[in-house]
């Protein structure tokens, strides 16, 4: 699988990164910890990703409330294998247990991190959220102080804004941006994209396919399917809910089958098509939810067929 080297790092990715977190829970939500994938069915998942060339993996702390590092640490040492490893902090690691970007607090949750993961240092590590109480500059020294310490090659941000970018841009030099994006989710061409353009900064876009909106698997007046985004975390998707996002993704349905291909694939070259974009977090519940990810590699599309998709939803 084709690998992109992050500027001036020295760290490689796959263009395809394999997102855990639904290894033992749903993302960072203490409610869904101990849900998600068992690990017998995230080794499976693993393991399939490996051997398709998916040589990074993206965690974080709070995933599963630290089961998603572990079981990750425990493949590792029984396949004898290091993937490129991604991993990130903010979000506490059970009810009432603190959160945030602190100093001191980075500095112990990492440690942490490495212990799950069983390894001396992880490739990317990145601040989960912006924390507004901790000043840009400290931000940006404590995450750069983990790299001269060797701990960590290099860091970025996840789930900012344009002007928490800014801010971070203006005292320092993250490597990766890693937001939400998708056809369905382009909030970050309003200046976040810009500012990676001009900064040079990677960009590393999760959700793809939207928590499955770009699947075709939800359909006009029918209740979602059992155990989808929609029934355990739907709030982030109800706008969604729209008779303009049906008609859009019954036409992006039709341009995927004429192409041969399923919506999901078509969704992830769309974004592969994107010069911004250096690799895509894909998240799948089972090993064959890889496919379509694989598929998009060799679905090429031109700059045209591109803006004629993203049309469809504007």
């Amino acid at each position: 699988m084709e690998r992109r080297q992050l500027g001036g790092t020295g760290v490689e990715v796959s263009r395809i990164i394999l997102g855990c977190g639904n290894f033992g829970g749903i993302g960072s939500a203490p409610q869904f910890f101990g849900q998600g994938e068992e690990e017998s069915e995230a080794v499976r998942i693993m393991d399939a990703a490996w051997g398709l060339g998916i040589t990074t993996f993206d965690t974080a702390d709070a995933y599963g409330g630290g089961r998603s590092e572990t079981m990750i640490g425990r493949w590792m040492a029984s396949r004898l294998a290091r993937p490129e490893l991604t991993t990130k902090t903010f979000n506490p690691m059970d009810v009432g247990q603190d959160h945030g970007l602190a100093r001191t607090r980075v500095g112990r949750q990492l440690e942490s991190s490495l212990n799950r993961l069983g390894v001396d240092e992880v490739d990317l590590y990145l601040a989960h959220a912006f924390d507004p109480g901790v000043p840009p500059d400290e931000l940006a020294g404590t995450f750069e102080a983990l790299r001269d310490l060797q701990l960590i090659k290099a860091w970025g941000l996840s789930n900012v804004d344009a002007e928490q970018l800014r801010s971070v841009l203006a005292v320092g030099k993250p490597a990766v941006v890693q937001n939400s994006y998708s056809l369905l989710d382009r909030t970050d061409e309003q200046g976040v994209l810009k500012l990676c353009v001009e900064y040079g900064v990677d960009y590393t876009p999760f959700s793809p396919l939207a928590g499955g909106w770009l699947t075709g698997k939800y359909k006009r007046d029918e209740p979602p399917p059992e155990g989808s985004r929609m029934t355990m975390r739907p709030e982030p998707y109800q706008h969604l809910r729209d008779e303009r996002i049906f008609d859009a993704l019954d036409r992006f349905g039709e341009i995927a089958a004429e192409r041969g291909v399923e919506p999901a694939t078509l969704a992830i070259a769309w974004l592969l098509a994107q010069s911004w974009v250096t690799a895509v977090v894909v998240g799948p519940r089972k090993p064959a939810h890889l496919e379509p990810a694989l598929a998009a590699l060799e679905l090429e599309l031109s700059q045209a067929d591109a803006a004629e998709i993203a049309g469809l939803f504007e």
